[in-house]
């Protein structure tokens, strides 16, 4: 297959070997329009004038040799005859009665309309143009006035100067094949650079770049496939991650079930000890089976379409069923749901995901509350939208980390055992679902004064 710059330049080329052929085409047009029907028109029209001069009756040889002079200051050749016989005596040249004067040329002239020839004569090597003038006397042929000019070449039209332009239009041809060629090898290098790029990528190198050195059409393009690689890059690299940590996440709770199962297996536990063994495997089975709920969770949620069906829900009733479910794990932690929801809210949401993100939110806040505090879900109508604001007074989130809080696997407390908190999938999760529902997260702490979680849903259309 041709390259594009190939054809790109074939296209070039032969656009100008085509404008080179309608300049040959148009020249000889304009020979043949200017200079010969010129000459013809002039002919005609000295003829013509000459043709006054007879009276009638015979013509005279004083009629004869006054046309003859007029040949001293004019550039065509003329003559008058009394037989078109006797022209051979006067021209320089082979003359053919038959073809130059038939019988329906005879007619023509019987009749007073002149005669025009041309054709190309050795003797001259060009080509011929005559006239011939008729001079009638009572539907008699008395003689004609005939006039011939060798008619001149182009090249000899422009003499030494078709050679220069010849040679310039040779030099220019190559001048500008040449420019045209380094102009497509400078306007093809970007593209070349992409496609490379685009190899490199395709072996896995998603940190390739390309420069971007215009604001044209390349360079949009060129800053566009940036953006991608950039993108591919990172989202590579969170593949990555998300892998290595996932990996990790399953090992710990992998290593304690079969260690300490290995260990009551051989005998190792005391019978004092199986109980707490039995309950720290259970905890740690527990632990992988929520990891993996929550994995599978985040996969289907991503993979879902985002123009779900949304139909209109009660928000207040679905935050009651949320409060009831949560309620005994509040009370572990001594702390109060505190519920303030207009009943006269319905929303356009999807009645599963939004249980979910209410659980998930409100299971962080008694999470990380302290004791004997509360935590406050709170719901108005604000425009078009529900604003719901689930607020606690715990520990609070730094400002550093609250940018990342929604990012996968993402812990606050770096130090803190696993066992102490999630797998930090849930307002990862959160977002999701939120995105899916057409609505919005926003999320807001305070180091030991506590977190505000906002959450915008669209309402139901009256």
């Amino acid at each position: 297959m041709k390259k594009i710059a190939t054809r790109i330049w074939l296209l070039i080329f032969a656009f100008l070997v085509i404008t080179v052929v309608f300049m040959y085409v148009l020249t000889d047009f304009l020979y043949q329009r200017l200079y010969v029907q010129d000459t013809e028109d002039t002919m005609i029209e000295v003829g013509m004038k000459l043709q006054t001069m007879y009276d009638s009756g015979k013509v005279t040889d004083e009629f004869i040799a006054a046309i003859e002079q007029f040949n001293d200051y004019s550039n065509l050749n003329v003559f008058a005859v009394r037989n078109p016989r006797e022209l051979s005596a006067c021209v320089p040249f082979d003359i053919d009665y038959e073809t130059l004067i038939g019988a329906e040329e005879r007619l023509k002239l019987l009749s007073g309309k002149y005669v025009q020839k041309i054709g190309y004569e050795p003797r001259f090597d060009r080509q011929l143009i005559s006239v011939v003038i008729p001079l009638v006397d009572q539907n008699r042929l008395e003689g004609i006035i005939y006039i011939y000019f060798p008619l001149a070449k182009i090249s000899e039209l422009a003499n030494n100067e078709v050679i220069l332009l010849f040679i310039s239009a040779l030099i220019f041809l190559v001048v500008v094949s040449y420019l045209i060629y380094k102009g497509i090898r400078h306007i093809m290098r970007p593209l070349s650079e992409l496609q490379n790029a685009v190899e490199q990528m395709s072996y896995g190198r998603y940190e390739t770049r390309v420069p971007v050195n215009s604001r044209d059409e390349i360079g949009k393009l060129s800053s566009t496939f940036n953006k991608m690689a950039e993108a591919i890059q990172q989202e590579d690299e969170a593949r990555k991650t998300f892998l290595a940590t996932v990996s990790h996440e399953l090992r710990t709770p992998i290593s304690y079930v079969k260690g300490y199962s290995e260990a009551m297996q051989n005998g190792m536990i005391t019978e004092q000890r199986k109980e707490e063994t039995i309950q720290l495997i259970v905890r740690e089975a527990n632990r992988m089976e929520r990891l993996t709920n929550e994995l599978l969770q985040l996969a289907r949620t991503e993979n879902e379409q985002t123009n779900i069906v949304l139909y209109p829900i009660p928000l207040g009733e679905t935050v009651r069923e949320v409060q009831q479910i949560l309620t005994h794990q509040a009370h572990k932690k001594n702390i109060t749901l505190h519920v303030d929801v207009d009943d006269a809210l319905i929303i356009q949401a999807d009645e599963v995901k939004l249980k979910q993100i209410f659980i998930n939110i409100i299971e962080n806040a008694i999470n990380y509350s302290y004791e004997g505090s509360k935590v406050e879900i709170i719901a108005a109508e604000h425009s078009d939208y529900a604003v719901i604001i689930i607020k606690d007074y715990g520990i609070g989130i730094p400002q550093e980390d609250l940018s990342h809080v929604t990012e996968r696997f993402y812990r606050v407390n770096k130090a803190r055992s696993r066992a102490d908190g999630g797998s930090g999938l849930g307002l990862s999760i959160v977002e999701q679902l939120v995105k899916q529902l057409q609505g919005k997260l926003e999320i807001d702490s305070v180091i030991e004064k506590g977190t505000i979680v906002k959450i915008q849903l669209p309402l139901m259309e009256e």
